[in-house]
């Protein structure tokens, strides 16, 4: 492969890489040569829907960041796993399908993002997916990426839905569907009972194709550009570095973190910061970085006085085994998903025209999250946890060397603003309105998390400092918008730099209502599409 040039380079496989190589490579015209710096996705636990916890801090498949310390999180360091695999994140997270609402994209075309409107990326959500509840004006059927539903809804989902509804929540059947405000079963990417992952979705059949080459444990370090205009990649491998030649275009997909990383180790980026740690500047971008971030969630913990939990399973090996036969055997029982059943969509202030809290109804708790991973308390619980959907707050991603290897800074901005404090701790009392429906009478026997004794607003602050962290939906790094300081235009190319663009959950101007995978494939297919459409 050294030296080697092709028509174009994606570095990044996951979940928008995956989909503008598949798409750049279907007619078979061109040659695409996708970089992943992480393996295959050969691990096993990848493809069993419960085996992301398994996976939520395997540095040989996850990058395992951390963040700087959040002043405003009383100074704690965030961890952020990020896929480091074919897959990319597609292939550790929940797999839980959402695309937001039609607001959130009509939000970006008023920014100035024409042609992201919800009409207008409407037809790449339903070219991506092929839904097996079937066809209807919002879904689509045939396409690579399966969405369906839980494969069997177990009592305590079930139960806790029925509180919500008990709790003035309105019953919604489909979160993608006309309205996404209620509370109901989510659906997920999975086929068979098995993670369906975008690699699963545009490599599988692809790899076969002479002209796709996929390069594993491949680490793009930098952009070569001469006269400002790319022409090509560097990158890492096992036995040494290598190059390869872009003749048309480099896409970058790289996300939220790795993106913005990548085009600054090349010299793109804010002068100061990379004049400071010795990277020359090839383009002053300043905003090449900023914009960070994420949805914000905390989480409060019932203890029940049934085994109907995933805590039931953490500390009986007999149970672990059991689960382990019945799912290689039959596809069924609890590791046939996530423990992400349901949850609910909810305005913390009823001026809002949009939801901006979701409610993860979570079928376990842990005493505590860490870099080691999640600690499940020793005793059958469950979690319902507010997530905060439009947070205001707006942090960066800063190169920190110029070495590739050195991770980057990533610093973020929460509870920033009286609104951001204000929603969470609304979303805290609302769950605690739901714990406390008939429903749930017979279940819970107390709230472990944050207990009893934590009541009012400021308490209820403080643990959220404590214990709060960011929800895995980084967004926003290299910024879309028609105006100058816009890292990327509407048709996703870098500004100020030829043959560059970057297709990823990096380039939302604002965060979308809910998980970030769907958007971010509707993205690589969109950009695909615009890829060939320039290059005629």
């Amino acid at each position: 492969m050294e030296n080697q040039s092709f028509d174009y380079i994606v570095t990044g496989a996951g979940s928008a890489g995956c989909a503008v190589a598949g798409r750049l490579s279907e007619n078979g015209k061109h040659s695409v040569l996708l970089l992943e710096a992480g393996p295959q996705d050969t691990n096993f636990w990848i493809h069993v829907p419960l085996g992301f916890t398994k996976v939520f801090t395997d540095e040989r498949v996850n990058w395992c960041f951390d963040s700087e310390p959040v002043p405003e999180l009383n100074n704690r360091s965030l961890y952020q796993p990020r896929g480091k695999v074919l897959g990319g994140t597609s292939s550790i997270n929940g797999m839980v399908y959402m695309r937001g609402t039609p607001s959130d994209y009509d939000n970006w075309r008023q920014r100035g993002c024409t042609g992201w409107d919800w009409d207008s990326v409407l037809p790449f959500f339903k070219k991506a997916q092929d839904q097996t509840r079937g066809p209807d004006a919002l879904h689509g059927v045939g396409g690579p990426l399966t969405v369906s539903d839980i494969p069997k809804p177990w009592m305590l989902p079930t139960r806790i839905i029925e509180a919500a509804t008990q709790a003035g929540i309105p019953r919604n059947d489909d979160f993608n569907g006309m309205t996404q405000e209620g509370t109901g079963f989510y659906q997920f990417t999975a086929k068979d009972s098995r993670r369906w992952s975008s690699a699963r979705a545009y490599l599988k059949d692809a790899k076969k194709r002479h002209n796709l080459h996929i390069v594993t444990s491949a680490h793009a370090t930098r952009i070569l550009l001469e006269d400002r205009v790319a022409v090509g990649v560097e990158y890492q491998t096992p036995e040494g570095p290598r190059v390869a030649y872009a003749r048309a275009e480099v896409v970058v997909c790289g996300g939220a973190f790795g993106s913005p990383h990548l085009l600054q180790l090349s010299g793109i980026g804010p002068s100061d910061v990379l004049r400071e740690v010795g990277i020359d500047v090839v383009h002053d971008a300043h905003e090449v970085g900023e914009n960070l971030h994420d949805h914000f969630n905390t989480y409060l913990s019932y203890r029940c006085n049934q085994p109907i939990t995933l805590n039931d399973l953490a500390k009986s090996r007999a149970k672990q085994w059991l689960a382990g036969a019945q799912y290689v055997l039959t596809r069924t029982g609890l590791l046939s998903n996530t423990g992400v059943y349901a949850g609910a969509f909810v305005r913390s202030d009823p001026r809002f025209e949009q939801p901006d809290l979701q409610i993860n109804m979570l079928a376990w708790s842990s005493a505590e999250r860490r870099r080691t991973g999640v600690v499940p308390h020793p005793f059958s619980a469950f979690s319902l946890s507010p997530v905060h959907l439009r947070p205001e707050g707006r942090g960066h991603v800063r190169v920190k060397s110029p070495d590739p290897h050195t991770a980057p800074s990533i610093q973020f901005k929460f509870l920033t603003n009286d609104y951001d404090r204000d929603a969470i701790v609304y979303g805290m009392r609302l769950c605690r309105e739901i714990a406390r429906q008939p429903a749930l009478n017979d279940l819970i026997v107390e709230e472990v998390l944050p207990g009893a004794a934590t009541q009012s607003d400021e308490e209820l602050l403080e643990d959220v400092r404590e214990r709060a962290v960011a929800n895995y939906h980084p967004v926003g790094t290299c910024r879309m918008g028609a105006d100058p300081n816009a890292v990327v235009d509407p048709r996703l190319r870098v500004q100020g730099v030829g043959k560059l663009r970057v297709a990823d959950a990096s380039i939302m101007p604002q965060i979308i209502a809910g998980n970030t995978n769907a958007p971010s494939i509707m993205i690589g297919e969109k950009a695909a599409s615009m890829v060939l459409e320039d290059n005629r």
